[in-house]
């Protein structure tokens, strides 16, 4: 994380930002976030991260209290100062008021914190381990980014412990859903499968994307349900997310090897960059 952040209405250093421990957002995780990359200085597919924020907080019960173009320009402050304009940014809403440790002095509904740090160096080709029961679909904040993220996180850090970059959780159906921070692909005789969102997947910027500029890449891609036994017969399988973009996936353990790059998920990688050079050329 760099040296500067952005708390609430202004860039400050990051030794000087001031956090309630009687915060609820911070003792219950009650809140929201999202990654957003940013390119050439500017926050990519900002917009679409701002709808998802939006509508994650009304199910949250969450008050973002900020315009949306507010943040827009505080992320495009904060890369500045920190002379970081190729790197990623960190957006939380932490929810302040509620519960019986709140504090009693007058603070905002919700802190906006905003943090930016260099990219993450992920491998060209990603290596997965299956985890059985990663996720539960039924519960009503299936699918929503929020800052109670642990049962994610320590499936990530056992991943990497284990010497894998990321693990595919399935969910207590028996289907297939997401990685810990990346949505999956299968690619099975050219056509690109992806969870539907009822597995309880989050539904990523990335892969939002993907679904606008797969037909125009000639790439047909769909939602179902997918077991473990769909990978047997796929050809290719790839992941996405805002850190990642489109990246290859060479195997799942514990018996899953594919080609990778493949020629699909190459030709989607590339039809996501034109994506991103058109975005950046029409954004100020």
């Amino acid at each position: 994380m760099d040296r500067l952040i952005f708390h609430n209405d202004r860039i400050v250093p990051l030794e000087e930002a001031r956090l309630s421990p009687g915060q609820v957002g911070l003792l219950m995780g009650w809140g929201v976030f999202t990654t957003i990359r940013v390119y050439q200085g500017l926050p990519f597919a900002f917009e679409r991260h701002w709808a998802r924020m939006s509508r994650d907080a009304k199910l949250l019960g969450v008050t973002l209290g900020y315009e949306q173009e507010t943040v827009r320009q505080a992320i495009i402050d904060l890369a500045r100062a920190n002379q970081h304009p190729e790197s990623m940014a960190r957006v939380s809403f932490v929810k302040n008021k509620g519960g019986l440790w709140a504090e009693e002095h007058d603070r905002p509904d919700t802190d906006l914190l905003i943090f930016i740090r260099e990219l993450v160096a992920w491998p060209a080709v990603q290596h997965l381990h299956l985890e059985p029961g990663g996720i539960n679909s039924a519960g009503p904040y299936a699918g929503a980014k929020m800052l109670s993220w642990v049962s994610h996180a320590a499936v990530l850090e056992k991943a990497h412990a284990a010497g894998f970059d990321d693990a595919l959780l399935v969910n207590e159906k028996g289907n297939l859903a997401e990685c810990t921070s990346a949505n999956v692909f299968l690619i099975r005789s050219g056509e690109v499968l992806t969870p539907l969102l009822s597995s309880g997947c989050l539904g990523g910027i990335t892969r939002e994307i993907l679904f606008e500029i797969a037909p125009r890449a000639g790439v047909h891609l769909r939602e179902q349900d997918l077991t473990k036994d769909e990978l047997n017969s796929a050809d290719e399988v790839f992941i996405s997310s805002t850190t990642r973009e489109i990246s290859a996936v060479g195997s799942i353990s514990p018996q899953w090897k594919f080609q990778a790059p493949g020629p699909v998920s190459q030709r989607l990688e590339e039809a996501f960059r034109g994506y991103v050079r058109d975005y950046l050329e029409h954004r100020e």
